[in-house]
């Protein structure tokens, strides 16, 4: 082979091995990457069990609601969630304080 083909060759393979280094550089590192890849698939997997923990609670809500739209005693459901979460006592009835013992 001439110097000349030696010379064009060697010009060849360093253009495609530069190439080939930005590709890989871009695959590595840049945006769209694999490492950025992985990331938004670990952000995916705690979306979905966000999602999944938020979609029980409104489940327990929606039941909640149907409840007491649907239930033989709607005032009877309705005082029950007044005691329990915000302390009720009616009337005739006596209310005791007992502190807890050290």
């Amino acid at each position: 082979m001439p110097d000349l083909y030696k010379s064009a060759y060697a010009k060849m393979v360093f253009l495609l091995l530069v190439l080939l280094g930005l590709l890989q550089l871009r695959l590595w590192v840049s945006t769209g990457s694999l490492a950025q890849l992985y990331d938004v698939r670990e952000q995916l997997a705690q979306h979905a069990l966000e999602n999944a923990r938020l979609q029980q609670r409104n489940d327990e809500l929606a039941a909640k609601v149907v409840a007491l739209q649907q239930g033989s005693s709607k005032t009877e459901a309705i005082e029950g969630l007044a005691r329990r979460d915000l302390g009720l006592i009616g009337r005739n009835e006596t209310f005791y304080y007992l502190p807890k013992q050290r």
